[in-house]
Parts: C-alpha cells; structure tokens; sequence
C-alpha cells in the first residue's frame, strides 16, 4: 500500500498549480495503523515534489486508543503539528453505542498525554443528538473540553445510516431514534457555549480559537484545490474537475503496480460549479461571495439568484455583508436546506 501511495503521489505530482503545501493531512480510515517510520516516509515521498510552507499544517487522525506514549513520542520527531482526535464523547454510554473501541477514560488520557507530549494543536470531534445522551450529558461533555483545554472542535449531529447496526436497534426499538429538536437546542447551546469560551464559530460544525482554525478544511470551504492520495481519496482542481481513487485496496494497488491512476474524474457543470459554491459557501462564516460568482457566471445565472435570494433577505434567512451572502448564524442548523432552495435546477 505504502509503495503504491508513493506511486501514485508520483504520477500526479504535476496537477496542483501550486508546489508549496500549505496543509497535509492523514486522514480517512485510520492512518495510526501506520507505523511513524511509515508516515514518516511518505513525508519524504512529498517533499520529492512538493515544498512544505514555513506555517504548514500536517494532521494525523487517531482514536484515542491508538495515542500510546510510544507513538506520541516517536510522533514529535516528524513534522506533523496537529491531531485529530476521535474522542465522540466523555461518556461511556454514549461510546459503547456508537460502538467505539475507547472509553472515556481514554478519551480524556489521550487528550492530556497528547498535551504533556507538546502537541497544542489538537481537535477533537463531539457527536451531540445520541439517544443515549440529554442535554445536561451535552453541557458537561462541553465543560470537560474547556477544562481540557482544547483549541478545536468539530462536532456533529449523530445521523443514522442505513444498513446500520445502530439503524436496526432504533427498528427493533433497543433504543430511540435522534430527536431533532433536541439536536437543535443542543446545537445552539454548543454555538454560544464555545463562542463563550474563545472560539470562533467559523463553520456550522466547526469551531476553533483565533490562531487554530483548520487550514486543510478551510481549503475546501474556500473553493481552493486539493490532491488526495489513496483509495476513496477525491480531488479538486479548483476550477471544473474532481476526481476520486477506488475504494477497493486491492484494485487500487494492482492499478499502481501498473502505472496506472485508479481515478475516475468528473467535469463539474455550471449548474453544479453554481450548486456546490451555494452550499459549500453558506455553510461559513465568510458566506458566497457574489462579485467572484457574478465573475464566473452568466448573466440569467446571477440574476436568477438574485431573485431567489430576495424573499429569503426580507424575511432575515439571508443577509449580505461587503458582497457576501450569509446564513445568519441563528439559522445555522437549516442552512442546507436553506442552501437547497437557492440552486439551478
């Protein structure tokens, strides 16, 4: 697998425009069954064709019951600077549920052995919305990240996937379904609670102190290019084309030995370029900025949303600030299906 990372990698190191990295991330999966020495390697195979940014981010995901002393410390002697902890949760309940391999002792350890190995810049992600949870549950998860000091958070609505075990307890009736409303006050509790505390609320489910906003996440927010390595790893040019690996890891390896890209890749139409920019744009913060998309669009498009956008403005769903169209935050929790209403059809 590792060979055939470093085959692909080479075979593709001519399609971003730019060679200097400002972000690398291991992600997807679990890179931590990865050995450091291995990590480190691949580390070596990028920087044959890229150059790495003075202030680059370099992320590894990890379950906090991969974080041992032995990994943390071989660990500081790479380049990566930030962690992504799969925490989910300070509670028991809650993990077994969701069928998680740590407890919650080690949620916690792994955060404070991550810090006494002077790793500062760590996320964490938080499911709000279990069944096995309330709203006081949530408020004390929440304190305890304060307390921990954490400077990122990503959290999410607990959703239920079909062809799920957790899809067949809530048929069986084992246990209830997610509630939305209060999924709801659990979002907008979290939102003032983190902002409180020093955060800024800069993504609908993503929050970080001044200084540790995701650069890797930001990138595709901001509309910028990226290049994923590895099978199911997709890639953006910036402009019109995606692309994605296979997820079969022994077709994607045979590909490589052959030279040959396990990619398929798609033309984005204007109708989709549009879509995608609405909706990944009022996810933020920072908003759609329309002089860039009354650049990049015919006339009837930029028109046709101006219409649609108009009522949704009157009654205070949308505003614009310096040519930015905006979800106010309060109506953060809908923005998607807010987002939905606006696109080509």
């Amino acid at each position: 697998m590792i060979s055939a990372l470093k085959k692909e990698l080479f075979l593709r190191k001519d399609e971003l425009q730019s060679k200097d990295l400002k972000s690398l991330y291991f992600g997807g999966g679990t890179p931590t069954v990865l050995k450091v020495d291995e990590l480190k390697s691949i580390m070596d195979e990028v920087l044959k064709y890229f150059s790495f940014a003075q202030d680059i981010e370099i992320t590894i995901e990890a379950n906090p019951d991969d974080l041992d002393k032995d990994f943390l410390k071989d660990l500081t002697h790479t380049e990566i600077n930030r962690l992504s902890i799969g925490t989910q949760s300070f509670f028991d309940e809650d993990l077994k549920m969701m069928n998680r391999a740590h407890n919650s002792s080690e949620a916690e350890s792994s955060i404070k052995r991550s810090q006494d190995f002077g790793f500062e810049n760590i996320s964490i992600d938080l499911i709000y919305g279990s069944p096995t949870s309330n709203f006081e549950i949530w408020k004390q998860n929440l304190d305890k990240t304060i307390a921990l000091e954490v400077p990122h958070v990503s959290s999410y609505a607990l959703t239920i996937e079909p062809k799920t075990a957790l899809n067949q307890w809530i048929k069986q009736r084992k246990i209830a379904a997610p509630n939305e409303s209060e999924q709801n006050k659990e979002f907008y509790y979290m939102s003032e609670f983190l902002k409180d505390h020093g955060f800024d609320h800069y993504e609908i489910s993503n929050f970080g102190k001044p200084g540790f906003h995701s650069k890797h996440n930001s990138a595709y927010w901001k509309y910028q290019e990226y290049l994923g390595i590895g099978p199911s790893a997709h890639s953006y040019n910036g402009r019109n084309e995606r692309s994605w690996n296979i997820s079969n890891n022994k077709k994607y390896i045979d590909f490589l030995s052959e030279n040959k890209l396990a990619k398929e890749t798609e033309i984005l139409s204007e109708k989709d370029r549009f879509n995608e920019m609405l909706m990944i744009g009022l996810r933020t913060v920072w908003g759609v900025d329309l002089v860039s998309l009354k650049e990049q669009f015919p006339v009837k498009t930029f028109e046709y949303l101006q219409h649609e956008m108009q009522q949704k403005i009157e009654e205070g769903i949308l505003t614009i600030e310096n040519d930015h169209l905006k979800i106010p935050e309060k109506h953060w929790f809908m923005a998607d299906g807010i987002a939905s209403d606006l696109f080509l059809v």
